[in-house]
């Protein structure tokens, strides 16, 4: 399905935004493991759904079992290191933009703890095998470069080993650290305990005993609320962001409030509702966004329209997500007459300030057709930028993996009169 964004006057209304996605997840698959757990409020996209349904299948069991994760890297990455405790073998399968993703360090790490494991091709894709073997434990050691979840996902399963784990990450540097912090908080709701020892190493004692999430309230998403605030800040808008904000709970993407307020936009915020009236005459900026790459999309569209340049960095592992969100979304900016340069580890957009012409890229209103290529967050940051310069968003339905009622909530806050 397209999405025709029409060059919009101004934007207007309340929107209930989604559950964490990430969270979720986590709760589901930390809920499987042990005691009793009720989750409030759950997201219901693509991914946690495939959570839920994995989860509930680890907690019935089975001999031998085909785990379907369809495009969820997160519950894929969280379901290798649990497989021993629940199955004798495994296939894990999954498809579209999962097909290709790679999961060659955690397999490479779980090989060498015994485990008989093995996936599709070099990167280790999907479908994955696993034939049975012991269960980790020890000193392992992870690349943490590439992703953070092959650490939250040992994270999770050890402490159903009957041994210790030094859990010690590699690589030159680590990305989204804040995700792994989101982790902990989970366990440590469920009565695990996770010692730091380090900015490399923690240590989770063996044979704790899951006592259960009892009744979680899963927050708001501010990595989908990202979106409403950018296009609140850059058209006239009075926007209402309702919801569950526990900033005790950490989001990677919460970073979104800081990057905003740096670049001049402000908002009123409570522990249930973010209201923006804008638009902002705003700028650009260095963004180091190494712990939140799901803002890359978002930030690119807002660094077209701020003074200056801005440059968002430590983002090479973007290039391993749904998409490359960096060369994909670099060429799909190119067409409405972006200034960007790609670089291996970062993007750089040279503002060309609030564009008060309606005519930009060469055709007026929608004739622009931008390919999010499959990927959700893709597909709703182009949607932002339509409300300046009226593009068609293809293949919309990609959203569904993060955020199913993104196009009803976002049409819902469109004007009816256009520029």
């Amino acid at each position: 399905m397209n999405l025709k964004i029409p060059l919009t006057a101004s934007i207007k209304g309340a929107v209930v935004l989604p559950a964490s996605k990430s969270y979720s997840i986590r709760a589901h698959f930390v809920a499987a493991c042990g005691g009793r757990s009720r989750i409030v409020g759950a997201s219901d996209c693509d991914d946690a759904k495939v959570a839920r349904t994995v989860a509930q299948q680890l907690s019935r069991g089975a001999c031998a079992h085909t785990f379907d994760v369809g495009e969820s890297g997160t519950s894929l990455r969280f379901l290798l290191p649990l497989l021993p405790y629940f199955s004798t073998m495994a296939k894990v399968t999954g498809r579209g933009t999962l097909v290709g993703r790679p999961n060659h360090h955690l397999c490479a790490a779980l090989r060498a703890h015994g485990l008989d494991i093995k996936g599709s091709g070099v990167k280790e894709s999907v479908p994955i095998t696993f034939k049975g073997g012991k269960v980790p434990c020890g000193c392992v050691k992870i690349d943490g470069s590439l992703s953070s979840q092959f650490i939250s996902a040992l994270m999770i399963a050890a402490p159903l080993s009957g041994g210790d784990m030094r859990l010690v990450m590699t690589g030159k540097t680590l990305v989204s650290q804040d995700y792994v912090t989101m982790t902990r908080q989970i366990l440590a709701r469920a009565g695990i305990r996770v010692l730091v020892r380090g900015k490399r190493e923690f240590f989770i004692p063996g044979a704790q005993t899951f006592k259960g999430l009892k009744d979680f309230h899963v927050p708001s998403d501010y990595g989908l609320a990202a979106f409403f605030m950018a296009a609140a800040a850059l058209v006239p808008s009075d926007v209402t962001l309702k919801g569950y904000f526990d900033d005790r709970l950490v989001q990677s993407d919460g970073a979104i409030l800081r990057f905003l307020k740096h670049m001049g936009v402000k908002m009123v915020r409570t522990s249930t509702a973010i209201r923006i009236k804008g638009p902002f005459d705003f700028k650009g900026g260095t963004f180091s966004l190494r712990d939140c790459p799901d803002l890359v999309p978002i930030m690119a569209v807002m660094a077209m329209f701020a003074k200056g340049v801005t440059r968002l960095k430590d983002i090479g592992h973007a290039r391993v997500k749904e998409s490359d969100r960096i060369s994909d979304l670099r060429r799909e900016l190119q067409k409405v007459g972006a200034d960007i340069e790609e670089k291996p580890d970062e993007l750089i957009i040279r503002g060309q300030g609030n564009f008060p012409s309606p005519l930009w890229g060469g055709v007026r209103g929608g004739g622009i057709v931008l390919d999010p290529h499959h990927d959700h967050r893709l597909a709703m940051a182009f949607a932002v930028l339509g409300l300046k310069v009226g593009i068609t968003v293809k293949d919309v339905e990609c959203t569904s993996k993060s955020y199913p009622g993104f196009v009803k909530d976002f049409k819902k806050i469109l004007a009816k009169k256009k520029q």
